[in-house]
């Protein structure tokens, strides 16, 4: 299962296999040898298996949980919530977020759920309701 996902996760990122070696690299311990493209090339292939530190650094440069990662979990569930209060540069349409943003977009969420009960018993029918056009320019 770990072959496939990782490849899979590196392909959708339309990354290299040299290309993913170097970013694994880019914080290296003091006694940790950098990775090399034939070596995740053979994690890939099931010929090797990585150590526990290149796997964590996998889920981490994936954004992946490490059961997903090793097939534990089938889901690969985030919390959004999280997400607005991380450290990471978050984009909308190209756009980085400020941490106003950031706050300002978790409280219309936030507040959309709370309310989102009350709504539903006084929701028109499905022919009363207008269509919501998700079409990005």
């Amino acid at each position: 299962m770990f072959p496939e996902r990782l490849r899979a996760l590196r392909r959708g990122q339309k990354i290299t296999l040299k290309a993913l070696a170097t970013e694994l690299n880019q914080n290296l311990g003091p006694n940790e040898k950098p990775n090399t493209a034939s070596q995740i090339g053979n994690w890939e292939r099931g010929i090797r298996t990585p150590s526990y530190v290149e796997a964590r650094k996998l889920a981490e440069f994936f954004d992946v949980s490490l059961d997903y990662l090793t097939g534990k979990s089938d889901r690969n569930d985030y919390d959004l919530a999280k997400l607005f209060f991380s450290s990471r540069d978050l984009r909308f349409n190209n756009t980085i977020l400020s941490s106003e943003d950031r706050y300002e977009i978790f409280q219309l969420i936030d507040g959309y759920l709370k309310g989102k009960d009350n709504r539903r018993e006084s929701e028109p029918t499905q022919s009363q309701q207008e269509e919501l056009n998700l079409k990005f320019k």
